[in-house]
């Protein structure tokens, strides 16, 4: 068989699959207390690297330390130089009486 009768076989597979799921599962019915256990598991799970405000929090990691950054240091040449100097200064606008 080529690779295409094999894709379009494997895609009817699949989604003939999926159909079916679907079918099954629009006749199930699941009571509203185990969508919310499923829901509050869901977002423990999901924030289970997050644990610290948890009275659960028993597991004491060790905080990983930084390694010690060093401050760059500016070379002559990277600093520009201004031909001359600025020579004048800003004042606030002066009120105009209308």
């Amino acid at each position: 068989m080529s690779s295409a009768v094999q894709f379009g076989l494997i895609c009817f597979l699949v989604f003939f699959a999926l159909s079916q799921v679907f079918q099954w599962a629009q006749e199930l019915t699941l009571p509203l207390p185990f969508f919310i256990l499923a829901g509050a598991a869901l977002s423990i799970a999901s924030n289970f690297d997050r644990r610290a405000g948890f009275p659960f929090n028993l597991i004491n990691l060790p905080t990983p330390e930084a390694p010690p950054v060093e401050s760059p240091t500016l070379t002559q040449s990277s600093t520009p130089k201004f031909p001359h100097e600025v020579s004048f200064t800003i004042r606030k606008p002066e009120k105009q009486d209308q």
